[in-house]
This record gives structure tokens, C-alpha cells and sequence, in this order.
């Protein structure tokens, strides 16, 4: 019985863990495959050497990649506004800490990718070699 209850209690733990992303469920943006690496010792991305500094990466992701330096860890987004269909609206701009959709004007963070709307910015992963940055799905 004592058997039975440890593993009762092993698996519960080992489906009740979770990652600590949140979902990129949205059905306002398709899951593009991305997979790209920018070198910051090119004067384009130089800039996310330092915090609180972000770029736009276009023709990746819906609308472009945003890669915003957070201060020893990197975030990469879509650029794609997250509450708006698609197709009805440009890429987003960068306006210091916060990324703005341009067809509502929703400012969301460039540290959390929250806006305080349904859902939030839809994240990438990254890796940081060197100078190199790697974003992907």
C-alpha cells in the first residue's frame, strides 16, 4: 500500500510541473517557424549590447521579431499586434520599455509582453552565445 501511495504522489508531482513560459496560444497570429541569429557586434543590433535597448527584426514571425535586451537576459516577441486580426495592422514600433500596436495603441511591455489586453505579446526563446543571439520556437 505504501508503494502504491509514494507513486500516486510521484506522478502527481510529475504532471502537476509545468515550464515557466506561458502559453503562445493566440488566434490572431499563426505559429511561424522561427529561427534566427543576430551577431550584436553589427552596427544594426548593436544596441542590445545595453539594457532596456530593443530592434526590430523584420521578415521573421507574423510581423517581424522584436529582441529587446532585459537586462541579463534577452526577450524576443512577434511584432505582430496580439489582439488584432492579422492583416489589419502594420508591424509594431518600439517606444523605449514598451512595444506600441499601431492600430490601437496598446502599449505592452518589452520585459513581461504584458498589455493589460486578452492576450499578450507572443514570445520566442532565446539563447545568448557570445555576442551572438539565437530566437526560435
Amino acid at each position: 500500500m505504501k508503494k502504491i501511495w509514494l507513486l500516486i504522489v510521484f506522478v502527481s508531482i510529475l504532471f502537476s510541473c509545468s515550464g515557466s513560459e506561458r502559453s503562445n496560444n493566440n488566434p490572431n497570429i499563426p505559429n511561424y517557424s522561427v529561427n534566427l541569429s543576430v551577431d550584436m557586434n553589427l552596427p544594426a543590433y548593436s544596441n542590445l549590447k545595453f539594457v532596456s535597448n530593443g530592434v526590430i527584426v523584420p521578415n521573421f514571425g507574423a510581423k517581424g521579431v522584436i529582441i529587446f535586451n532585459a537586462g541579463g537576459t534577452y526577450n524576443a516577441f512577434d511584432a505582430a499586434c496580439p489582439n488584432q486580426a492579422l492583416n489589419s495592422c502594420t508591424a509594431m514600433t518600439i517606444d523605449g520599455i514598451n512595444a506600441v500596436c499601431s492600430c490601437d495603441k496598446t502599449s505592452y511591455s518589452l520585459f513581461t509582453g504584458l498589455g493589460g489586453k486578452e492576450y499578450p505579446l507572443k514570445q520566442y526563446k532565446v539563447e545568448v552565445n557570445g555576442t551572438l543571439i539565437h530566437v526560435y520556437n
